[in-house]
């Protein structure tokens, strides 16, 4: 069992409580492979897939979270780049440059090695109704697996919702690796 949130800046500020804590996160999605576990609030859905990369992607409350998980060490940097390119909408429906909030923060999360970036990308017609997304990849590498945790969110719902930045953490924190 991991934390994600045991890595990085978090989008709340000091002192105030987690959104969707242990005790709102209700709902299991398993993955197919068994040994991924991701825990949402009540009413979100979730599709699983498996192939190479097996993948989670559960939605809820205007919020995306991926996880994508493959049997195996891959190379850290290279994976979490990899990631990052996972995108809501194909690449030439998207602007090239994004903007990053932090880059590549190093770490280590349930002893795994861990990578985090956070960044904006701008779609040219909109997703879900936003141009705007706010993404998060945290990937992490170690114990005979690689995995990626996306978080997604409308840039504009992101700024606007101390409640929702605390929410979609606290989604990518209900990641569990048995």
């Amino acid at each position: 069992m991991f934390a994600v949130l045991l890595l990085v800046p978090r989008g709340t500020g000091a002192g105030e409580e987690e959104a969707g804590a242990s005790g709102e996160l209700v709902m299991e999605h398993r993955g197919v492979s068994g040994t991924l576990t991701l825990r949402t609030p009540a009413g979100w859905t979730a599709q699983t897939t498996s192939g190479r990369p097996e993948r989670i992607e559960a939605r809820g409350q205007g919020l995306i979270v991926r996880v994508l998980r493959v049997e195996g060490e891959l190379g850290l940097d290279s994976l979490h780049v990899q990631c990052m390119l996972e995108r809501l909408a194909p690449p030439m429906e998207a602007r090239p440059q994004v903007d990053y909030e932090y880059d590549f923060h190093e770490g280590e999360v349930g002893g795994r090695r861990a990578l985090d970036s956070a960044f904006v990308v701008h779609y040219d017609e909109e997703v879900e109704g936003h141009k705007d997304w706010r993404q998060r990849n945290v990937t992490l590498v170690g114990q005979g697996e690689s995995v990626c945790v996306i978080g997604m969110s409308p840039r504009s719902v992101w700024k606007g919702s101390k409640e929702t930045r605390a929410l979609l953490d606290a989604v990518m924190a209900g990641v569990r690796l048995d």
